[in-house]
């Protein structure tokens, strides 16, 4: 058992602490802190004895934190937020804002609107600059992998604050020069299906298909939505793809109307701690301006 005993917290031992929660390794916290995994161990035996009791559940997976070393982690990160904050003002002209803003989507939203909205930002703020990180996991903005995200969904994570940007309608498309020319033609099985199944079996163009389309095994199962696109131009088959992304591509004709039952919501999200800091904020509300979706 660790012995309680009376101890100080120094903004240092924040520092390790919330470097520690985001990274669960003790590698990865030291690549954070400049220092190496055996400094991070023994700054962590020290707080431990310190405080009288352990902070980190130990595994073979990492070091996952407690009840105790989550909400010190939350007090560090307003103090890392706090001093960020702080060292802009003091380096910046009033009108300036610098520093790098790490944003994570999909490489379909990514690349059919947040990259747009990013150039026209890129003239307003040139000291800025960007991470991107395309998947479909979402990074987490609690341990500040990311600032902001960019997420298609109906039921965005309540311990984050955003706002619903718009719907994202989508239809079925085929390519203009392929052989499938309308919907009646899908319907009779003369089409073949580009889907992505086994990467997002929960996205809502792979619920509306089960549905509609229960016996049809895609021919071609991919990773991404804008694989799909690009396969159905090829004229490799049909998919289902939003309208936003499609409606800019010469190659591809729309079969439908838009799906409604196969419509979901996009969200601009952040982390109470970071919507603050001068970097986020000009662009977050670059993006929710630029981001509206009819």
């Amino acid at each position: 058992m660790i012995a309680r005993t009376q101890y100080r917290l120094e903004a240092s031992d924040l520092e390790l602490l919330l470097a520690l929660t985001r990274a669960g390794k003790l590698a990865q916290a030291g690549e954070r802190l400049g220092v190496d995994a055996s400094t991070v161990f023994r700054g962590l035996q020290r707080i431990e004895r310190g405080l009288g009791m352990a902070l980190f559940d130990r595994a073979r997976s990492g070091y996952a934190p407690n009840e105790l070393a989550l909400s010190l982690a939350e007090q560090a990160e307003r103090v890392d937020a706090a001093l960020e904050a702080a060292r802009a003002a003091a380096q910046l002209k009033p009108d300036q804002v610098s520093g790098t803003v790490r944003i994570t989507t999909t490489d379909t939203v990514l690349h059919g609107l947040v990259a747009p909205a990013l150039k026209s930002l890129r003239a307003q703020h040139p000291l800025l600059g960007y991470e991107l990180h395309s998947g479909n996991e979402l990074a987490s903005l609690t341990r500040r992998d990311a600032d902001i995200a960019v997420r298609a969904t109906k039921r965005p994570p309540q311990h984050l604050v955003g706002k619903m940007v718009g719907p994202i309608r989508v239809a079925l498309f085929t390519a203009k020069k392929g052989k499938v020319k309308r919907y009646a033609d899908v319907q009779a099985g003369k089409a073949a299906w580009i889907a992505p199944d086994d990467a997002l079996p929960e996205h809502p163009s792979v619920v509306w298909r089960k549905r509609h389309f229960p016996k049809t095994v895609p021919a071609f199962r991919v990773n991404s939505i804008l694989t799909v696109m690009e396969l159905v131009a090829l004229g490799l088959g049909v998919g289902v793809l939003p309208l936003f992304l499609a409606q800019g591509h010469a190659g591809l004709m729309q079969l439908t109307e838009a799906l409604d039952d196969a419509q979901t919501d996009l969200w601009l999200l952040t982390h109470p701690e970071s919507r603050h800091l001068r970097r986020v904020s000009a662009v977050y509300g670059h993006l929710a301006q630029q981001l509206l979706l009819r």
